[in-house]
């Protein structure tokens, strides 16, 4: 997760104090509780569907790793699905969570957050609720194939909001939605809120040296440049709105790109911070755990199973460095090839994502196909690749 807020308010004032204190010993966690879903979204990564899944964790055994989780020192659990709200016992795990001390967020479509159970989600004190919306009014509703989705996730924006939740927007950019990300914003705006999470697409099947010609990657560069501008007209406004992305660490170097147009004297600065933010964290410091208690090493990984909590502790799994793929992840640095392997940007993305390579060419360490920027912003010279591109 790429935290542009952070980074950039801490870039407008250099004596801010950094933060101190050791980091957790475990990953935060990304539980799909269930498959079950009341929409059928277009880019599910679950598969979900309205109708119960067989095999999937029992209250119990939910119960048991979330003790190891919490022994091991995870510090977040994030409450995902399907529609985590349809899980028969959301509300008892969510309790069982914060009591335990983790950071607990829920991840929801919304629509089934309304006045019969705001006063039960306030009470259990989420530390985060984040709900999806894809674009405005028709454009949401045609990739949740709802009509009426996109209002129903709007009020219950509204009801988190007012009820002292802090409540952010969730969007996951893709070519059929991206221009309503403007619209996005100042509905954010308008509707105070605080938090705006951009998802980017895991898309597997792009590559070449013209990432730059590449209508994709165009839309991409155009969304990135669009919220670092709003991020630092709030820095430097003194206003502090959240701005997070994910599952395109290329977005760290980008930043930097965008800083040598914008405020080049930063650079430098920007760098370390960049460096050590350190890019992407699948296998390391996020974590997934799917309905039937397999364990991944991030959402995007469902299709690699690293083994079962129902068999072995969460913590034995991820500590196992016997599987050839944790490994390379848990390595530093990361056994990389192609571009990545090259690029001068290695310790700031950290390879980016490996789910898109592995995806494209079976190979996890080949270069990742989202990356989005051109051989000159790698520090490539356009002919070094020409061979294999």
């Amino acid at each position: 997760m790429f935290r542009i807020s952070r980074i950039l308010h801490a870039l407008r004032a250099p004596a801010a104090k950094a933060r101190t204190g050791p980091a957790p010993r475990g990953p935060v966690v990304i539980w799909n509780l269930l498959r079950r879903c009341n929409l059928t979204c277009r880019h599910c990564y679950a598969t979900s569907a309205d109708k119960d899944f067989p095999g999937e964790l029992s209250l119990d055994e939910i119960y048991r790793v979330m003790d190891d989780l919490r022994a091991y020192g995870v510090p977040a659990l994030v409450l995902s699905g399907g529609e985590p709200l349809l899980h028969p016992h959301i509300f008892d795990i969510s309790r069982r969570a914060k009591a335990l001390g983790f950071f607990t967020a829920l991840s929801s479509n919304g629509t089934l957050i309304d006045t019969g159970n705001l006063a039960t989600i306030a009470e259990v004190g989420y530390d985060y609720v984040g709900i999806s919306l894809d674009g405005l009014g028709e454009t949401h509703d045609r990739f949740r194939r709802r009509e009426g989705a996109f209002e129903a996730s709007l009020a219950a924006l509204r009801l988190c909001r007012d009820a002292g939740l802090k409540v952010g927007i969730r969007f996951t950019l893709t070519r059929d939605n991206a221009g309503d990300l403007p619209g996005l914003l100042r509905l954010m705006d308008a509707e105070g809120i605080d938090r705006f999470y951009l998802s980017h697409l895991n898309y597997a099947g792009r590559g070449g040296r013209n990432r730059r010609d590449d209508a994709h990657h165009r839309i991409t560069r155009a969304a990135m440049d669009l919220l670092f501008d709003c991020c630092w007209d709030d820095a430097l406004a003194g206003r502090w709105r959240e701005f997070v992305t994910g599952n395109n660490d290329a977005d760290g170097a980008y930043l930097l790109h965008w800083a040598e147009r914008h405020i080049p004297d930063r650079v430098p600065r920007l760098r370390l911070m960049l460096e050590r933010w350190g890019g992407n964290a699948s296998g390391v410091s996020i974590a997934n755990i799917d309905n039937e208690g397999r364990v991944h090493p991030d959402t995007m990984w469902w299709d690699y199973d690293l083994g079962n909590v129902r068999e072995r502790p969460f913590s034995e799994i991820w500590e196992d460095r016997s599987d050839p793929l944790m490994a390379g992840l848990k390595a530093s640095p990361r056994p990389l090839e192609g571009r990545c392997a090259a690029c001068v940007h290695r310790g700031i993305c950290n390879g980016n994502s490996r789910t898109r390579a592995w995806r494209l060419t079976g190979n996890p360490w080949a270069e990742d196909p989202g990356c989005y920027l051109d051989d000159a912003e790698i520090g490539l010279p356009s002919e070094a690749l020409g061979a294999t591109a």
